[in-house]
């Protein structure tokens, strides 16, 4: 790497020891590459002066020079406020500062000329500008003109690193640039993209001298690090081929033929097909397969999953599902029991809630190999859970399991196991292309026949009794309901609240003993929510009172009603998981969004995008436009990206553009032996060693 670059920062000239480490704990800058690529969120024009008289016609922060004139203290305790007067050829305006009083009187002049930059606001008829930044006017750089506005932080801000601390310092490390940055690329992509030099790019994205130099050094800084992290991404893909040994499951024998020709359910959708192809094409090779299924609510990656699983059992090998919550790994397990009843295949359930004296004979057949597939939650993560000869992992809604924990199902064995890793959370190409990009990716875009789209709308609270009416003409067809209320994270006794109004409401609009109700929450002993939820399943009620427990793993073909309460509180995806709940019968299924009648521009959005498709894959790339990839991929994810400037909403086309760019280059070997790639090379090794292979352990 650029040694450079690794300078550590407490060398560069005004920061020293006490901001360096403050700088390392507030924003993980520590070395000089570090503070060059943290990056402004905007630009101040600082060529441009504004006088007093233009305030009200002004919506954004103005930059004035005057004098100051008289400080004045005002209220006591914590509503104590300094104010100052200061004035133009135009008029004056009031500053006003809540606290720091002491210091700025002692720093301030009365009668001196200051350049001023602030934000007016506006108080009843006056105006003011609270807590401006004042700069004695002979200290004014007057050759500047764009200056970065930088994030910072509250103890940033005390130590006088604040946004100007931070351009002040970063102004002194880009003095030092000097032919101090490796070109990474060569002449002919940046000829090919119009890219100018990396080193021209740091120094006008941090000091522009014209706003026309700020977008074409973003536009090359965002090239190199989704270029980047697409190379380190197919890279990856690349050394796990070569070198990732796997399992050879070479042979399809009883297990996967009976269960073919005599117990499938129905014929697979061509898309499964296709699937299973693919999968059984990795494990053939020899090599470690990695394979992400993406399939909408009710696409059959289950059982793709399990033809998996039985392919393994035809080789001499167990294989385990993963689940992230009880209630689905429970759903899983009922599911496959059921299909595999009449064939000669022992299945297990582990979760948490198996008592101690049950889990011995479930460890005893794992370890004499007489158990061939395990299903269960975290609780397979255990050190106890010993396998015989454990081939393949299938994880479900991977992303809600933690990558150490993960990792953990590679030592249950002397070679990894093959992983298969399912979602129904669809996921959009650009987002798929950086979490998923060193993982080979399957879609299941078909749905199985028979099945009927899912009709949606969307309701608010005045419209309940018009809802209670439809939810009773479908249980008088014989059909169930759902009714789910959000999970609010941050308050459980809210959450439970709002759930038992809920349920009274609808105990009182159904009661009994024409209509039987059943309710599931979080706070519910692992052994009354699976009551509860069989009662339903049975149809021995007909309506089921909810939190987000059930978003997955319940199959009910019978209910054919989801209501969504505070529907404003739900992500998209969310909503569409909740919506996969029901349509999977042959009879026409409802969802019904109920909200508040004031929603925001976003949550009118959501509701218009519900309503309008049941494309998954259509509603993530709302969801991602809405949220953001932190969000849909949960904050861990989130954090395994690395970008610094691109916006995976925004700058799809180049996404697509530098994968494409990325795969020719691994593709041709010269990437390895010319010279003009040293800089790429070095760069791509230092990636490599620095970030975990995500991939590798999912």
């Amino acid at each position: 790497m650029n040694a450079f670059l690794e300078t550590p920062i407490v060398y560069l000239k005004g920061v020293g020891p006490q901001r360096a480490e403050l700088l390392s704990k507030e924003l993980y800058i520590r070395t000089y590459g570090d503070l060059l690529n943290h990056f402004p969120f905007r630009y101040i024009d600082r060529s441009e002066y504004q006088t007093i008289r233009d305030i009200p016609f002004l919506d954004s922060a103005v930059q004035l020079k005057g004098r100051l004139r008289t400080f004045q203290i005002s209220g006591a305790g914590r509503g104590k406020k300094l104010k100052a007067i200061f004035e133009d050829s135009t008029g004056s305006i009031e500053l006003v500062w809540f606290q720091g009083h002491a210091y700025i009187t002692k720093t301030l002049e009365i009668g001196q000329t200051y350049q001023l930059y602030g934000k007016a606001k506006k108080f009843g008829s006056s105006w003011n500008i609270p807590h401006p930044e004042l700069t004695p006017w002979e200290k004014v750089d007057h050759s500047s003109g764009y200056q970065g506005v930088y994030p910072s932080t509250e103890k940033l801000s005390d130590k006088g690193l604040h946004s100007k601390g931070i351009a002040k310092i970063t102004s002194v490390l880009v003095d030092l640039l000097h032919g101090k940055i490796d070109e990474t690329l060569p002449d002919y992509i940046r000829q090919n993209q119009k890219l100018i030099g990396l080193e021209e790019a740091y120094r006008s994205i941090h000091l522009p001298s014209h706003p026309n130099h700020i977008p074409q050094a973003i536009y090359r800084l965002k090239f190199e690090e989704l270029f980047f992290l697409q190379l380190e991404l197919l890279q990856r893909k690349q050394i796990s081929f070569e070198k990732g040994k796997g399992f050879v499951f070479s042979e399809l024998k009883d297990f996967f033929n009976q269960f073919y020709q005599n117990h499938l359910p129905f014929e697979l959708t061509n898309a499964q097909k296709r699937v299973v192809k693919e999968v059984r094409k990795d494990v053939w090779t020899g090599k470690h397969m990695n394979r992400l299924i993406q399939g909408d609510v009710g696409s059959g990656k289950t059982l793709v999953a399990l033809l998996t699983m039985l392919i393994a059992c035809d080789n001499g090998f167990q294989a385990a599902l993963m689940a992230p919550t009880e209630i689905l790994a429970q759903q899983h397990y009922h599911t496959i029991s059921e299909l595999l009843e009449k064939m000669p295949i022992e299945i297990r359930l582990l979760t948490g809630s198996v008592s101690k004296k049950d889990r011995l004979p479930i460890h005893e057949g794992l370890q004499n190999g007489t158990t061939q597939l395990l299903i269960g939650t975290h609780a397979l993560l255990e050190n106890e859970v010993q396998f015989k000869n454990l081939g393949l992992v299938v994880i479900d809604e991977q992303h809600r399991f933690g990558v150490a924990q993960r990792a953990r199902m590679w030592k249950k064995n002397s070679l990894p196991p093959h992983v298969l890793i399912m979602t129904a959370t669809p996921i959009p190409r650009t987002l798929a292309m950086t979490f998923y990009g060193d993982l080979d990716v399957s879609v299941i875009d078909e749905l199985p026949p028979g099945r009927k789209p899912i009709t949606t709308v969307h309701r608010t609270e005045a419209n309940r009794l018009r809802v209670f009416g439809f939810m009773k003409e479908e249980i008088k067809k014989g059909r169930q309901v759902y009714v789910v209320y959000p999970l609010i994270e941050e308050n459980a006794k809210l959450e439970l609240n709002s759930l038992m109004e809920g349920y009274e409401a609808i105990s009182r609009a159904f009661p009994l003993p024409e209509y039987k109700i059943s309710m599931v929450h979080g706070k519910m002993k692992p052994k009354e929510k699976d009551f509860e939820m069989q009662r339903f399943v049975k149809g021995e009620t007909q309506i089921m009172v909810a939190t987000t427990v059930i978003e997955v793993g319940v199959n009910v073909p019978n209910a054919s009603v989801m209501i969504i309460e505070n529907a404003e509180r739900f992500g998209l995806s969310q909503l569409h998981q909740l919506r996969g709940r029901v349509g999977r019968g042959a009879e026409q299924s409802f969802c019904i969004l109920v909200s508040t009648l004031k929603l925001s521009k976003e949550g009118k959005k959501r509701m218009e995008t519900m309503v309008r498709t049941n494309d998954g894959f259509e509603i993530a790339e709302v969801d991602l436009e809405l949220r953001g990839p932190g969000d849909i991929m949960g904050t861990q994810q989130s954090g395994e990206l690395p970008l610094k400037l691109s916006n995976l909403v925004l700058d799809g086309a180049l996404v697509v553009l530098t994968r494409d760019f990325a795969r020719s280059i691994i593709e041709d070997k010269s990437f390895y032996q010319l010279p003009e790639w040293t800089a790429a090379r070095t760069k791509l090794s230092t990636l490599l060693k620095a970030r975990p292979n995500w991939g590798k352990i999912s």
